[in-house]
């Protein structure tokens, strides 16, 4: 949160900061493009897929989706949401 003592305008340039929910979100690069990620995050799985983190972390359980552990962070290999989704098309 981001306190003014006046009511001034910020000068010319400076640009105020929004909270963590509005920040825009970077487009997806079309599939196959030399920006396309080759891992993602679970929160950007959730958005990229639409389903809700709870059936991401259920898929990961069943072997549906496959993940590589860095540390404490969980990466989704982008071939195995592009799978997944795959065979829902069927």
């Amino acid at each position: 949160m981001i306190r003014r003592t006046s009511h001034s305008v910020p000068p010319a340039g400076e640009q105020l900061g929004l909270p963590f929910d509005q920040h825009p979100k970077r487009p997806t690069p079309p599939a196959g493009s030399p920006l396309d990620p080759l891992t993602v995050r679970v929160a950007e799985a959730v958005r990229l897929t639409g389903l809700c983190r709870s059936k991401i972390y259920e898929l990961i359980a069943s072997g549906d989706i496959e993940t590589v552990k860095v540390g404490r962070c969980t990466l989704i290999p982008m071939a195995s949401l592009r799978a997944l989704v795959g065979q829902a098309n069927r």
